[in-house]
Parts: structure tokens; C-alpha cells; sequence
């Protein structure tokens, strides 16, 4: 597992190999997302600071674990709809998890 680092505060972990998650982390699609996403309404990341990919510790690995466990499909955990290919297995999909908390978007909390 890998967790994506911003300005040392550690954002996300995935559960993919190295490759897979530097190449999901920096994509477009996800980027944009962590530059529109806020945390205490501040953005992810700004745009410009570095995305360090490194190797997640074992808080981070069990943070991922107990989120996945106790997700009912209510949000605990999110897959980049951004990076999936159209041809992918669901067993090839990464689950990512957010290490912060993530505001609620307004058209998100009316669903």
C-alpha cells in the first residue's frame, strides 16, 4: 500500500503496487479532484505543491483496513472514477482512502 503525502500531511492511501498508485495519484483527473476537494475548507492541494507517493506505515495500512471493513457503500472509501478504464476487472480497481476528512459537498448531503 502507498499513501499520497502534500505538504507532509499524509491525504490518501491505495492499495496498489508503486507504479500503479504514483500513475493513479498523478493523474489529471484525480489531481483536479484533490485541488476542488477541501478538508476544514481548505483545498487538498493547491496545485503546485509536490504529491510524494511513499510507502504507507502500518497506522495508515490499519486506518485503510478498519475504513474498508466497516464501509457500507456510504462513502468510507473512494475509487478514482477518473482513472478506472472501461475494460477493467473490478478485481484490478484500487480502493483509495482518504486519511483526512473530507467536507461534504452541498449536493452530496442532500442525497
Amino acid at each position: 500500500m502507498f499513501t499520497l503525502e502534500i505538504e507532509g500531511t499524509a491525504v490518501a492511501v491505495i492499495n496498489s503496487d508503486e507504479a500503479s498508485a504514483k500513475d493513479l495519484f498523478t493523474c489529471a483527473g484525480f489531481k483536479e479532484d484533490i485541488r476542488t476537494m477541501t478538508s476544514e475548507g481548505k483545498p487538498l492541494w493547491n496545485g503546485t505543491s509536490a504529491l510524494t507517493v511513499r510507502p504507507a506505515t502500518e497506522d495508515e495500512i490499519e486506518i485503510f483496513e478498519d475504513a474498508l471493513a466497516e464501509d457500507d457503500g456510504e462513502g468510507e472509501f473512494t475509487e478514482d472514477p477518473h482513472h478506472a478504464d472501461a475494460d477493467s476487472d473490478d478485481e484490478d480497481e484500487a480502493d483509495i482512502v482518504f486519511l483526512v476528512d473530507i467536507d461534504e459537498d452541498e449536493d452530496e448531503a442532500d442525497a
